[in-house]
């Protein structure tokens, strides 16, 4: 009774475990929740003024469909300013959380039968769009290292998209220009979007963040996708926006406006003042994110556990030696932790695991004694 589109994708399995860990907790077992990808620092107080400000107000009503002007000013700023892309207002849309931006533009731009190329292991959301659009996922794997992947070998004249998503969720991984210049290459060689999710980019310890979109010959074809919920704290207030050439933008309105119309009036209202206000708790987050990285690359280097060292986002992704639904399953029963299987992310990594340290340092360690007692 229910559609193809619907049947052709699985549940999220990190939300899956999440479910799982709140309902242990709510029988007042110490779980120690790792699975979930949500910052747990409070939202700064300026941006909550701004909502507020914006309420009393009374800008509660409808706003455009591609967001406010305000906002679509200060994205296309800050693209400029901190990215060197230049893309004006009307190249921009805001929308409810950057996942349904990558949702809008996927089911925008992919038809029945479209390739396209997912590094594996990749976020598990691109699959399920992709698969609901009617599209082919292409999986492609990394070299060993992380840092590269041979995408030359499996671009075919079906391939419309690759998606790039650096620093990347469950690697951590920041790519290198080398890489970079390589996709590049083949973007325009080939006549390929590139949608470049860039959700991360502020939380970096090593490297660097670059978006292709500023390389040569690559604004026309680069899909940026981003949003405030993870620099800012602000995974609640679902806002995010894609930036594109004007086609693009103009196709994945037209949907917007028929589904969910707009974000919510005064959180873009407090978006303006996110990305145009102080900017300095950024560097104490990252900060802190960095030492509890730290701790767990630690951690799991005495325990002799094999991981992707990542050098941005908060996820470790690290080899359990058997298969990750089982054992993830098994630590969340038996010793009430919750992490992520590697088997949602790709088809090569069913014995890896993703852990989130969007967590306090106190819940790293204890998660590391339980894994010890856990794996002996």
């Amino acid at each position: 009774m229910t559609s193809r589109r619907v049947n052709a994708v699985s549940p999220s399995a990190t939300l899956r475990i999440s479910e799982a860990a709140k309902q242990l907790k709510r029988e007042g077992k110490p779980v120690v929740d790792m699975s979930v990808g949500e910052p747990d620092f409070p939202t700064p107080s300026f941006i909550i003024e701004a909502a507020y400000k914006a309420m009393k107000e009374g800008k509660v009503f409808y706003t455009p469909s591609r967001g406010i002007p305000e906002l679509l000013e200060a994205i296309s700023w800050k693209l400029k300013e901190e990215n060197d892309v230049d893309f004006s207002p009307e190249n921009i849309i805001v929308t409810p959380g950057a996942k349904y931006a990558i949702f809008e533009a996927i089911m925008s731009l992919i038809d029945e039968g479209d390739e396209i190329i997912l590094l594996d292991p990749s976020w598990v959301t691109y699959e399920a769009c992709v698969l609901m659009a009617g599209g082919k996922v292409v999986w492609v794997p990394h070299t060993k290292n992380f840092q590269d992947a041979p995408l030359e070998d499996y671009i075919t004249p079906k391939t419309k998209m690759v998606i790039l998503n650096s620093p990347s969720n469950p690697l951590g991984v920041v790519y290198p220009v080398s890489f970079l210049k390589k996709l590049r290459d083949l973007a325009i060689d080939h006549d390929l979007f590139v949608m470049s999710d860039e959700i991360y980019e502020k939380i970096i310890f090593d490297g660097e963040h670059k978006s292709i979109a500023s390389m040569d010959g690559m604004l026309e074809r680069t899909i940026i996708i981003n949003g405030l919920s993870k620099t800012y704290s602000m995974t609640g207030w679902r806002i995010g926006y894609a930036a594109a050439r004007e086609g693009v933008i103009k196709a994945m309105a037209r949907m917007q406006s028929h589904s969910v119309s707009h974000p919510t009036s005064f959180v873009q209202y407090a978006a303006v003042e996110a990305i145009k206000g102080d900017q300095s708790f950024i560097g104490e987050m990252v900060a802190e994110f960095k030492a509890r990285r730290d701790i767990l690359m630690k951690g799991l280097d005495n325990l002799g556990i094999s991981y992707a060292p990542p050098q941005g986002a908060f996820y470790i992704f690290m080899e359990v030696g058997e298969s990750s639904m089982d054992f993830c399953e098994r630590f969340l029963k038996e010793k009430y932790v919750a992490t992520t299987p590697g088997a949602a992310f790709g088809k090569r990594y069913n014995t890896w695991m993703r852990v989130s340290y969007a967590t306090s340092r106190g819940n790293i360690r204890e998660m590391l004694e339980r894994l010890e007692d856990f794996i002996r």
